[in-house]
């Protein structure tokens, strides 16, 4: 019987859809599903959407609820991870603060100057989860939502001895829609995709083991579909491989589609797919979910409706599964660089295919990325590497040396600007950075 923990059960969509996953496997069916958050009306809505999950499948799982960490993790086989450290008060300072600057950003939660201070909110947090696993579940392995995906997977990658890697959507999301483009179905389609999180790249993509690449070329050249992702066609069109990620969160990783207002306007504003032009709308949405989601858990609860069980297509649960001894699973993880991308550094969190059996992780030797696309990773590693020292060591000189390398700033503001900038920022995340030396830089 495994256990399996959730840390920030109160992702209430995540919590439900992973949970339902878990639930499809034979082997997992009989699983004690532990929830665990600080929050705890979150906690108990959870609690009760998971066990109407259980009750509508007839599984013989158990599903208990605790706002003690410790106890989450104790004995736990895996362990799953969506928190969110430091709500919207202070999360909002992260894109308006840079824009104020100059630097207008719209998603920031994975890098740059808004990626870099989430990190520095939430790599404590997590370093304290992965501290609490090696004492109650050392044997346990930790699949990571979180972002930012990379510095935080890095962190507690270099800081702990704990089996773990991080999920993200894009990979399989994006071969979806490339799939989708070309009229091919995604069960005949096969890649290699390697890079950094949110920065990937399918360095083939064939369809029947053939290439598949000059058909994407020329479903790009058709307006409506490269009004879908105006930013990652226009990245494609001139470095010939596709990037995983939307356009909205490209945008911010480079010099080319947001340093200028008339650059925002073309790129960054028209696009079809998910690709929001300004922080605004993002703020609301999130501000909207937060005043309604009781409301929605509540109807959904009580909705006479069936709910679907079919099996979705999250990594976790097939990772889980394998884990347990069930059939052998091949995905896209975020896992240190041990020589697997041969031309990006040591022990970088690098995001390549990796398999998972009863034995743990095995991720797959990828070798050199082509040089276009090294440059743009090999900057964004960089950047996270002297954030997740900064987060560690308590230095701010390196945090201000981190976001000035970080491509969109360096193009847009000087190096006196920028240090002007993260000084606003570290007084605004002061409650947040107690081990730090000193908040000025």
């Amino acid at each position: 019987m495994a256990k399996i923990t959730f840390i920030g059960a109160g992702s209430l969509g995540f919590t439900r859809g992973l949970a339902r996953d878990i639930l499809t496997f034979p082997l997992l069916q009989d699983a004690t599903l532990t929830l665990m958050d600080i929050n705890a009306e979150r906690l108990e809505f959870a609690q009760k959407a998971v066990q109407r999950i259980v009750d509508m499948g007839n599984y013989p799982a158990k599903v208990e609820a605790t706002m003690d960490r410790a106890e989450a993790l104790k004995d736990a086989d895996a362990v799953m991870c969506t928190i969110l450290a430091g709500g919207v008060d202070v999360w909002q300072y992260d894109i308006t603060i840079p824009k104020k600057y100059g630097i207008d950003t719209n998603v920031g939660d994975t890098r740059g100057p808004s990626g870099v201070f989430r990190a520095l909110r939430t790599i404590p947090v997590m370093l304290d989860i992965v501290k609490d696993m090696e004492k109650q579940c050392p044997d346990a392995i930790l699949l990571n939502y979180t972002n930012p995906m990379a510095m935080l997977c890095r962190a507690m990658q270099r800081e702990s001895f704990i089996q773990l890697t991080g999920l993200c959507h894009s990979v399989q999301g994006t071969a979806m829609m490339l799939a989708r483009w070309i009229g091919a179905p995604y069960d005949e389609i096969t890649y290699t995709c390697a890079g950094i999180n949110h920065m990937a790249w399918y360095l083939d993509f064939k369809w029947n083991h053939k290439d598949a690449y000059p058909l994407i070329r020329e479903a790009v050249e058709k307006p409506e579909i490269y009004n879908e992702e105006i930013v990652r066609n226009e990245l494609f069109k001139h470095f010939g491989y596709y990037i995983t990620e939307s356009s909205g969160h490209n945008s911010e990783y480079n010099w080319w589609f947001r340093k200028r207002p008339d650059l925002i306007e073309k790129y960054c504003t028209h696009g079809t797919g998910w690709n929001p032009g300004e922080y605004a709308y993002i703020l609301k949405s999130y501000r909207g979910r937060e005043d309604t989601w009781k409301d929605d858990v509540k109807k959904w609860l009580e909705s006479d409706e069936p709910i679907s069980l079919k099996r979705g297509h999250e990594y976790a649960a097939y990772i889980v599964n394998a884990r347990m001894g069930g059939e052998i699973f091949h995905f896209n993880g975020n896992v240190p660089n041990t020589n697997l991308i041969t031309n990006l550094p040591e022990d970088a969190c690098v995001e390549v295919p990796v398999y998972v059996d009863k034995g743990g992780f095995h991720p797959v030797h990828v070798g050199p990325l082509p040089p276009q696309l090294l440059a743009l990773n090999h900057i964004s590693v960089m950047v996270e590497e002297m954030a997740v020292e900064a987060a560690i060591t308590g230095d701010p000189t390196l945090i201000f040396q981190s976001i000035a390398y970080d491509p969109l700033t360096a193009a847009v503001l000087s190096l006196a600007e920028i240090k002007e900038m993260v000084n606003e920022m570290l007084q605004q995340n002061k409650e947040y950075l107690p081990h730090f030396k000193s908040l000025k830089v």
